[in-house]
């Protein structure tokens, strides 16, 4: 006889999952709330976080104190939290330019890291080789075994799909070919996914702070390619998922000179991407337009740096500061389209380096030219440092293999 439903495992694993990401949003809660918020039970709801309890997943933290002068009778709300050191898990972040492996606790608070820059030159056997020892020194460092971790969480940069062998179809990676080579040298459970996913996860999930005005957020990570995800109640956009590189093509300046190499003409590739700087201030770089620059360049084109660029935009090199102005104007234009577009609460920027405070507060103020104070107020910046890249991994293990299993252990 054919049988419907889901069975008692299944909907005891929905309810944990529950439980768990209601203290992930809210933060310390008393099971009368949760019972409230899931419409079960006070009964049921003991039952379910007492299990919990016993195992270590979630804890007691004591009563809820209450900011009136007199409390309300009756039973007093003790309040649980997730048990964010029953587990530890290990991140790994594979960029263009940096390999970032560490270790967390459930919560994202960093306990341990490595990185490693590398180039377009750099082999995937060397990017293996320092994943591999990098684990094992975190875990020996750490005096940790297999137990105390609850997964590896890898998240790849799209540019970095081609050099580890992850396949793309129809916009779908397949990771298959790199968890086959990850596998042999460890049985621990493992998470693959794209690193700008990650990253937006991490901004929501590791706030040392409850921000309720956090969970629809528009992400927007820079680097020699411009990324964006989107979020609504916590979870990525379906759509934007895997083509986090659409944003790239999007037009921002349909006046340009320039025509890209996709046939488009003032597409963000084109206009904001670090290459795109480099070849506008190229075609000024001289003594006459950029003086300051072109001495500290000693006249060759080939020893700019960014730190060099950023000097001659302070010491006033006229060429300089317009290419950074319009900079600014083109990324408030395409700010204020994507706030528009997808209407989040935030707009996170991440990996967007600015040089000081006043640099970014110039931003802000060129938004609220461009499209209002209004979309300059939800802009801010990412709350994942560079060195801490790895947590990208982290918050994709956690939320696969801890929230959406509702504690349960895996094998994956």
């Amino acid at each position: 006889m054919e049988q419907h439903g889901i069975s008692k495992l299944d909907l005891k694993r929905r309810n944990r999952m529950q439980v768990l990401k209601i203290l992930k949003t809210r933060g310390p809660t008393s099971r009368i709330d949760i019972a409230g918020t899931l419409e079960l039970t006070r009964a049921a709801v003991t039952i379910i976080t007492n299990e919990m309890i016993e195992q270590g997943i979630i804890q007691e933290i004591g009563e809820y104190r209450h900011v009136t002068e007199k409390a309300p009778r009756g039973r007093k709300k003790i309040l649980i939290d997730i048990n964010h050191h029953y587990k530890f898990v290990i991140g790994v972040s594979i960029e263009d330019n940096l390999v970032s492996v560490g270790l967390s606790t459930l919560s994202g608070a960093v306990l341990d890291k490595r990185n490693n820059e590398i180039n377009e030159k750099t082999a995937y056997s060397e990017i293996e080789d320092f994943i591999i020892s990098s684990i094992r020194e975190i875990l020996s460092d750490n005096c940790l075994t297999a137990e105390n971790i609850l997964g590896i969480g890898f998240g790849i940069f799209p540019t970095m799909y081609e050099k580890l062998g992850v396949k793309v179809t129809d916009s779908d990676p397949d990771y298959s070919a790199v968890f086959a080579r990850v596998r042999k040298f460890t049985q621990l459970p493992l998470v693959f996914d794209n690193s700008v996913k990650g990253t937006a996860m991490a901004n929501i999930d590791f706030q040392k702070t409850k921000d309720v005005n956090r969970h629809n957020i528009a992400f927007l990570q820079y680097g020699k390619t411009i990324h964006f995800v989107v979020t609504n109640l916590n979870e990525p956009i379906v759509s934007y998922d895997n083509r986090t590189n659409f944003v790239d093509k999007m037009i921002i300046n349909p006046n340009s000179d320039t025509v890209c190499e996709c046939g488009r003409r003032g597409c963000v590739e084109n206009e904001l991407t670090p290459q795109a700087t480099l070849r506008k201030i190229k075609e000024v770089f001289s003594q006459e337009h950029t003086p300051f620059l072109y001495a500290a360049a000693r006249g060759n084109f080939d020893n700019v740096t960014t730190e060099m660029i950023n000097a001659s935009y302070d010491k006033g090199d006229e060429s300089i500061v317009n290419i950074i102005n319009e900079r600014f104007r083109l990324t408030a234009v395409l700010l204020n389209n994507l706030y528009f577009s997808t209407n989040p609460q935030k707009i996170v920027l991440h990996n967007f380096n600015f040089h000081d405070e006043k640099e970014f507060q110039t931003l802000k103020n060129v938004i609220t030219e461009v499209g209002g104070s209004h979309v300059a107020s939800k802009v801010e910046l990412s709350i994942i440092e560079d060195k801490h890249r790895f947590l990208s991994g982290c918050a994709l293990a956690i939320r696969e293999l801890f929230f959406n299993k509702g504690g349960f252990e895996t094998k994956t």
